[in-house]
Order: structure tokens, then sequence, then C-alpha cells
């Protein structure tokens, strides 16, 4: 059809502009949303097909249409239509369904990667004007995309002979040619010829960066480095197999879409472990002396200790607590093992007790449900109520070496072993530790029997056995503490204030949370240490909490029986290093929380330097107490459970009551 000038008359989703009349004829919508296409002829009538919105599209248009013709335009109302009936059709299985999907996803991928099916959007449009009309069920809306996509170049709208014959109308028909090139933006990549769409190959504006080989993070703290020898693996795998992932795993994975994780391929990881490659060629090359001693393969060497510590210190958290034999213990540790103040847990837990509980094996099960499955215990002992446990990290459990312990009894008449000394050691990479828990003599003014049990504990502990000492030319047989390179001790000293109760009532009153130095000033074990007849080469964090003993059970008051005995500083944590600076204390302070005994619990907190070792000490090949493992997790959970079960019983069971 055509109208009375001549001029085409399309029928479906168009918009007809009139400039002669002054009024806009707004056909049927089909489709929003999609580009508009426009013909411009003799007496100025310009054809839109499918405006892809009525309030941006149309202002747009105006924008460009010139200044005479914007005075002549007015819009109607667009009438929608109703929505379609939704199709029927049966149930899918899943296979079904999983078979469509990855059928679809295989024939975009065809049509994609198909040279024959890409091309530009010019070659479209010619494609589709030389091509003859396909004869079958076409709607008025194909009619009209096939008659705008012959008329929207420049060059057809030349050739038309209705523009020639128009001679008056000529210079806006090239106006309009001229508006049609800004729509041509909108329509590229969108002609349809033979019903599929084809897309014109994107290209970047500049070549891409190149991707840094070693992309993995230095901060992070786990196996994400690369070894020196795979370094070239990216481009010996691209110039051998084509692609990287075709070399990490199996090619039939990759067809069926199961890997598709870029980011293992990038970092040379195996697609299904963060383990680095190894290529044969080089494991048959490797020597005999690599993966031993001081070799860059030595599983207690510099490169595997950069990639769990990179800045070289491991975070260790020493406490003591006097329990007083007291069968109760605390319902929660979390403010005793997992202090507020700092932001993350640390690597080892060394735990000593004195007078400890009857049931030590109950006291460990709570050590392990309070700090959860990310811990294993490493080594425990006991030496009659002393007890220590040591717990480790579960991913460094590789690097200890075997784990030895020895004991020294300071009060021989006594049938059961109160007063002592408990030693652990161990090598941790290329650093030796030894942890010493100690219960002195009791007693005010016992200072010379309370050095006597240090001297015969430095002479009479037989560490270390088997395992070799880091540096034996700084050792000393004569004192246990010159033997190893980091060495803590911790306990109940039982050094006391030198001053009466009423002087040390009247200074804690005072508030001295912070400034304790008035009552420091009267500790026996500081004067002993100044003068170097004790623990000599120790030294100690600055003090900033109360006085640990002695309190009444249960209470925050200090000893109120008739004893009145002076609230003192026996609880103590001292430590020493055979090189300057490796030991740096976090936080030194005491758990007021637990009040199940008259001492409260004393903890700190240190940051210590690590060394890389060699591979020739005896390994404790991941040797750990599976049992109390298995029962303190299974306690956490069955705990974690109970606690949800009585929340929401609390929740249904309560009564809203309006007064």
């Amino acid at each position: 059809m055509s109208t009375p000038n001549g001029f085409p008359q399309h029928s479906g989703a168009c918009v007809t502009w009139s400039m002669e009349g002054g009024a806009v004829q707004d056909l049927h919508s089909k489709k929003a949303g999609k580009a508009a296409k426009k013909e411009a002829g003799g007496d100025g009538l310009l054809i839109f097909e499918d405006p892809p919105s009525i309030g941006t599209s149309l202002s747009e248009t105006l924008k460009l249409l010139p200044d005479e013709l914007k005075a002549n335009v007015k819009i109607k109302s667009v009438i929608p239509r109703p929505p379609r009936k939704p199709r029927l059709e049966r149930a899918a299985s899943l296979d079904e369904k999983s078979w469509r999907r990855w059928r679809r996803l295989r024939t975009s991928q065809e049509s994609l990667t198909d040279p024959n099916e890409t091309s530009s959007s010019n070659s479209s449009v010619q494609e589709a004007s030389l091509s003859p009309p396909i004869r079958s069920r076409a709607s008025p809306w194909n009619q009209c995309c096939q008659q705008n996509s012959l008329h929207s170049s420049p060059e057809a709208s030349e050739a038309s002979p209705v523009g020639k014959s128009r001679g008056g109308t000529s210079d806006l028909g090239k106006r309009a040619s001229e508006i049609s090139s800004a729509f041509g933006g909108l329509l590229r990549g969108k002609a349809f010829a033979g019903g599929k769409p084809r897309l014109s190959q994107i290209m970047p504006a500049r070549p891409l960066p190149p991707m840094e080989i070693n992309v993995a993070s230095h901060t992070l703290r786990t196996a994400n480095r690369i070894d020196s020898d795979c370094m070239d693996y990216r481009h010996y795998s691209q110039h051998k197999f084509g692609r990287v992932s075709s070399s990490l795993s199996d090619n039939r994975l990759h067809g069926n879409g199961m890997v598709y994780d870029n980011c293992s391929t990038d970092s040379m990881k195996s697609t299904f472990s963060l383990l680095t490659p190894l290529r044969s060629k080089d494991v048959r090359s490797r020597s005999y002396l690599e993966g031993s001693l001081l070799a860059n393969g030595a599983l207690l060497g510099a490169e595997e200790l950069s990639r769990y510590f990179p800045d070289q210190n491991v975070g260790i958290f020493v406490a003591t607590w006097n329990m007083q034999g007291q069968k109760e213990l605390p319902e929660n540790l979390n403010d005793f093992l997992l202090p507020p103040d700092p932001d993350y847990a640390q690597d080892m837990y060394v735990i000593g007790v004195q007078e400890g509980c009857p049931d030590r094996r109950e006291w460990e099960i709570r050590l392990q449900e309070t700090l959860g499955p990310h811990y294993v215990m490493l080594y425990s002992a006991a030496h009659g109520v002393l007890y220590m446990s040591v717990f480790i990290r579960r991913d460094l459990i590789w690097f200890c070496s075997e784990v030895e312990y020895a004991t020294v009894t300071t009060r021989i008449v006594s049938q059961i072993k109160t007063k002592g000394a408990l030693g652990i050691c161990f090598t941790f990479f290329g650093t030796s530790f030894l942890f010493i828990t100690s219960h002195f003599t009791s007693g005010d003014s016992k200072v010379n029997e309370r050095k006597l049990d240090y001297n015969k504990t430095i002479q009479a502990l037989t560490l270390p056995k088997n395992v070799p000492d880091t540096n034996p030319y700084q050792s000393s047989s004569s004192d246990v503490t010159a033997r190893f390179d980091e060495v803590f001790w911790f306990g109940d000293f039982n050094f006391r204030l030198n001053k009466d109760r009423e002087t040390v009532d009247s200074i804690l009153n005072q508030k001295p949370e912070t400034d304790v130095s008035k009552l420091l000033a009267y500790d026996q074990l500081t004067s002993e240490m100044s003068r170097g007849s004790i623990f000599k080469g120790f030294q100690e964090a600055d003090i900033h909490f109360r006085p640990s003993y002695k309190f009444d059970i249960g209470k925050d008051s200090y000893d109120t029986t008739s004893k009145q005995r002076t609230p003192s500083y026996t609880d103590r944590v001292v430590y020493r290093s055979r090189y300057r600076d490796d030991i740096h204390a976090v936080k030194y302070s005491s758990c007021p929380e637990i009040k199940t005994s008259d001492h409260r619990p004393v903890f700190a907190l240190f940051r210590v330097k690590v060394r890389p070792g060699r591979d020739n000490i005896p390994l404790a090949a991941g040797q750990f107490d599976r049992e109390l493992y298995l029962i303190g997790i299974k306690r956490r959970i069955t705990r974690e459970l109970q606690k949800r079960r009585e929340q929401k019983d609390q929740k249904s069971s309560s009564i809203c009551s309006i007064s």
C-alpha cells in the first residue's frame, strides 16, 4: 500500500510522523525497547520503526529533528495490547532440562564462533537488500522491517524516484537522511537476514595489559606461592598443549562444563588442589640432595616458612592458673583462652595448671571444646597436679619435631607432687621452644626457698633428649634455659608483696587499674630479678592488672578470712630468647571473669620470630590426640544444638502480657 503522495504505507509496529498536517499518527507498538528506523521522502514524512520507549527515544528523536519541524510535532498516547496467553507445555524431567540447557549453550557457541554466521552490520544490510524475499508466512511487522532495511541507507533514499520528482522537498529529504545516520548506530548488529541475529565482532580499543605470572598475594598466609623451577609453566603449557587448563585437568571435564575456574589457571595451580604443579622432567632432574637439609625444597626451609609466615612471626598464647584443686570447672573458657582484645586467635596455645582438678582428661576436653576444630592438642604432660597442654593450629602440625618433656620435684617428702616443675620442648621449623610451668614454695618470707626451687629446676631438667640443639655453641650444661632459642617460664611462683594488708588495701582502693607501680615497688620477684639472683636473662612484660591472689571463691573481694593474706602477684609469665628482639610481648593481663579458685588466671600474648630449619630433625609426623579432638568437637556441636533448642523453646513459651 502507498499514501496519496506516493510514499509506502507501513503497518505493524511503526510510528508515522506527518509534517504537513502537524499531527502525529501513532500505530500499534508490538515490541517496546527496539531501535528505531526512519525513511525520508519528498513531502517530509518520516517513519520510525518500534521506538524503544515513549519517554526516552522519542524525546531524543525530537532533539535530532530540525527546528522548523519541532513546532508541528505532536505525540499521541500509546494503547498497549493485552499480554499474550502463556503457552502450556508438559513438564520436562531433570535430564531433559539439563540436555536442553547444554544444547542451547552449544548452539549459541557455534553461532558465535562460526565465521559464516558473523558479519558486519553493513554487509548484513547489503545481503538483505540483494537477497530475494523469502515467501513464507510473514507478519506485517516483518514486512515493515524488510522495507525499512531497504531504505535505511542514504544511498537508497537518494536513489528513490519519489525523492527526485519532488525537488521542493529534496533538502528536507537530505536532512532526514542525516537524521537516519544517527539512528544507524542503534541498528548495527541487529539487522535480520534469515531469521538469525548477526553480531559484529567486538575488538578491544587497545591491547590488553600483560598478565603477571605470579599473582599470589604475599600477605596471605597460605600456600599460594610458585616454585622457581615452575615459573615458566604457563608459557610451556600454552606452547605444548595450546591451553593451560588442558594440561592441568582432564579435557573431558572441560567439555562437559565442569571446570571453568580461571583463577586456578592464572595462578598456575592445579584445578583440583592448591599444590604447585610439577613437571615430570623436573622431578626426574631433581638432585637427591634437594628436599633435605638446607635446599630450596626442604620441608622446614625458608620457602616453606615464608608460605605460612611471610613476616616469620608466630603468635603464641601462654597462660598459667592455680585451680586450687577444685572439681568444678568454669562454664565458659572463652574469656580465658579467647580474650576480646586481639582480633585474631593465636597459632599456639600453651596452658599450665598448678593444683589442677582431679579429672585431668575433662580439663583437656574443655580446652579442645573451646578452641574448636582449627586446633589440635600436640602434646600434654603431667607431674602430680601440675598439668601442661600444648595446642597448635591444625595446618602447622607438620612442621613440629618430636615433643619431649621432663619433670623436677622440689618437695620430696610430700607424697602428692604439688611443688615442682614440668617442661615441654620441641622445634618448630628451625626454632627450638621450651615451656616450663612451676609451683614454687609458698610463704611470705620464704624467698630463699623459692630461689632454690629455681636453681634446682634449671639444673635437673634434662632437656632436650633426642631433638638436636639448634645452636650447640651457645648451650650450657648447667642451665636448661640456655639450650633453647625461645624459653617461656610461667606458673605460681608464690612471690609476695612485702607490705602489710592495710597499706596494700589502701593502694587498691585508689583503683589502680592501669598504674600499679606503687604495688610493684613492694614485689619480691621484681626486686630479685633486678639483682640477678633468679631468672637470669629473663624478661617480663609490664603489669597493668590487679594482683591475682588471694580472692574469695566466687567473689571479686580479696581474702576476708581470719588469715587476711596480703594480695600479691604470685602468678607470672617470664620469657627469654637467644637472639635479641625475637620475642615481642603483645598483651599481659589476667582473667577476672573466672572465679572458681582463689587465683585468677594470668595470660600473655607474644609474637615470636621463627627461623627456617633443617630436615635432619625427627618430626612428629602430624601426630596429635585424635580421640580428644573428636570428643571436644562432638561436645561443642552438642552444646551449640542444645543452646539453639533452649532459645527456640524460650521463644515458643514466652507469654505476652498487656497491663
